[in-house]
């Protein structure tokens, strides 16, 4: 059927629209960014759009002069479980350009469909960035010697080639991190039965560390943070879902090794120096794996070794993880609110970047080892094992409300109290 002029440049208006909500939705923008600068969007071709975001859907209410019975609801499948902060910054751009006047509904709706197809990162460039931010991680924790480094490195790359092999054969998140952990404890037990130099402790977790949901924590910490509770709870969900499946490939593949979790070697101090220059490379790293483009790469990895640093120096003044975790990721979200926001970027994404050695997943993984060593004894179990566990998952839950609150508390401060500074309402003349 041909359209009628009349109705062509709505149905051109209301299809912008939804594509532009679909990408944003999807690929890690905090909610109400979305919800922002799709009604944004839909003022610059004379609609007014209502969002309603549920995981798995979104339900556009729209309305205008031009629409038969001036209402439309349309209801869209997407799921916010993916992080590109490419398709985000290139979307962002489109809907600025829109309402500044200089993009008309049918040239956006060719702009956003193309951003659709835009491809991630170069499997080259996920593999070596991904083992080389598995490595930076170990010489965090305090790994010194090559052949632990180098190890790491080669199962967190083995990793990623798995993980980017499986996407094209499936499209369910969840496969993913199962697997590349399950490869992660395989090479660990592995290295404990074959190479007893090295550090299988290290070996085994820093390749799942790099598999830790971050965005999709802070981003459920954001919606509960504005009473967005379904769906706040439903992306926590999900995390923790991923988190709990990262364990239990662990634990699994170094199960089929025949091993268990290695008790953590030796302490090392790590000098400052080197402690910012490998939170550097992990920043970079984790940029990687959510797609943001090289141009913009260096300004989360500055922020992040800033960050370690005030947390290092914290730490060396006595201070507890906790508190170093908060004044870092205070220091973050000052600073990253609104370089993200002028910038077009994923807040959660850059801020989950560059506090990414932060995330509590070695205590994580080592609760889940200890739940299991108590299962696997049965009745015969000591109650001394309990200790370890009650410490564990208190740390961990402790650090991760550090992080939330350190990150989140100033983003909504300052775009609450000081909006035009902080980014958060949009240049016009953009």
């Amino acid at each position: 059927m041909v359209e009628s002029p009349a109705t062509a440049p709505h149905d051109a208006a209301v299809a912008a629209v939804t594509a532009a909500a679909r990408l944003l939705y999807a690929n890690g923008l905090t909610t109400q960014r979305t919800i922002d600068n799709v009604e944004r969007l839909g003022r610059a071709f004379g609609l007014s759009v209502s969002m309603l975001p549920a995981w798995g859907e979104i339900v556009l209410r729209i309305e205008g002069e031009a629409i038969p019975a001036r209402l439309r609801v349309e209801t869209l499948v997407a799921a916010p479980a993916g992080v590109e902060m490419n398709k985000v910054t290139r979307t962002l751009d489109a809907v600025d350009t829109a309402a500044a006047g200089r993009m008309d509904a049918a040239q956006a709706l060719a702009t956003l469909e193309a951003i659709g197809h835009v491809a991630p990162v170069s499997l080259v460039r996920l593999a070596t960035m991904t083992a080389a931010g598995a490595a930076a991680l170990a010489i965090i924790f305090g790994a010194s010697d090559p052949l632990t480094l180098g190890i790491t490195a080669v199962s967190a790359g083995a990793g990623a080639v798995l993980r980017r092999g499986l996407s094209h054969v499936s499209s369910n998140f969840l496969a993913q991190p199962l697997c590349a952990a399950l490869l992660a404890g395989l090479i660990g037990a592995l290295a404990s039965r074959l190479l007893p130099s090295a550090d299988p402790y290290l070996i085994a977790l820093c390749p799942c560390m790099v598999l830790v949901p971050g965005p999709h924590l802070l981003n459920s910490a954001l919606d509960l943070a504005r009473l967005r509770i379904a769906l706040g709870m439903a992306r926590f969900g999900f995390a923790s879902l991923v988190i709990l499946l990262i364990c239990t490939g662990l634990i699994a593949g170094l199960s089929l090794g025949q091993e268990s979790l290695p008790p953590p070697g030796r302490s090392i101090p790590v000098p400052l120096l080197y402690d910012v220059i490998a939170a550097g490379v992990a920043v970079a790293a984790y940029g990687t794996f959510f797609s943001m483009p090289w141009r913009t790469l260096a300004i989360p990895i500055a922020i992040g070794m800033l960050a370690h640093a005030s947390r290092w120096l914290v730490l060396a003044d006595g201070a507890n993880l906790a508190t170093g975790a908060f004044i870092a990721c205070l220091i973050v979200g000052t600073i990253v609110t609104p370089v993200a926001n002028r910038l077009r970027l994923p807040f959660s994404a850059v801020a989950f970047a560059s506090v990414v050695s932060l995330i509590p997943g070695v205590f994580l993984f080592r609760l889940a080892a200890g739940l299991v060593a108590i299962m696997n004894a049965g009745e015969a179990a000591s109650p001394a094992l309990l200790m370890p566990l009650v410490v564990d998952g208190t740390t961990a839950a402790v650090i991760l409300l550090a992080m939330a609150f350190g990150l989140i508390l100033p983003k909504m401060m300052l775009e609450h109290f000081f909006p035009k500074w902080s980014g958060a309402i949009p240049d016009p003349v953009r």
